[in-house]
């Protein structure tokens, strides 16, 4: 038996998220906060600190037609991209978007009876990696 060379593709690990990316991941989360039910404040921690005048104008989306959105940097393009992969964690496991969105808030006795929510809500980056990181091997995508 003759051993065949592999074809190799560069990995697009670590690529930035582009501007056009980071205004389309803005309108989303602002969606997707709406479907959690989150207030002003829980969504301006998890946002990174976003200041509750910034957060009001994404909530309008007045602006999103003119790109004046403000500066998206690197720390919440993360932030956003995060998100995005703990509401498709959900999405894999719950076949009713309404029970991932409700889950949110649900006390979990994995997380010694906190909510998901309340982990997140700590405010760091690393906060929403590791649920991500949970929600990925729960549904066994590692």
């Amino acid at each position: 038996m003759q051993l065949q060379s592999i074809v190799t593709t560069p990995a697009a690990v670590g690529s930035a998220i582009s501007d056009e990316e980071a205004g389309a991941l803005a309108r989303t989360t602002v969606n997707l906060f709406k479907a959690w039910n989150l207030t002003d404040l829980e969504a301006c921690i998890l946002l990174g600190g976003m200041s509750a005048r910034t957060w009001a104008r994404w909530k309008t989306g007045a602006r999103w037609k003119e790109g004046g959105i403000g500066r998206i940097d690197r720390d919440l393009r993360t932030r956003m991209a995060h998100l995005m992969g703990i509401h498709k964690g959900l999405r894999y496991l719950f076949t009713e978007p309404a029970r991932g969105y409700a889950w949110i808030r649900k006390p979990n006795a994995t997380f010694g009876g906190q909510s998901a929510l309340d982990l997140m809500l700590r405010g760091e980056i690393s906060d929403l990696a590791a649920m991500r990181e949970w929600l990925d091997a729960e549904r066994g995508a590692w």
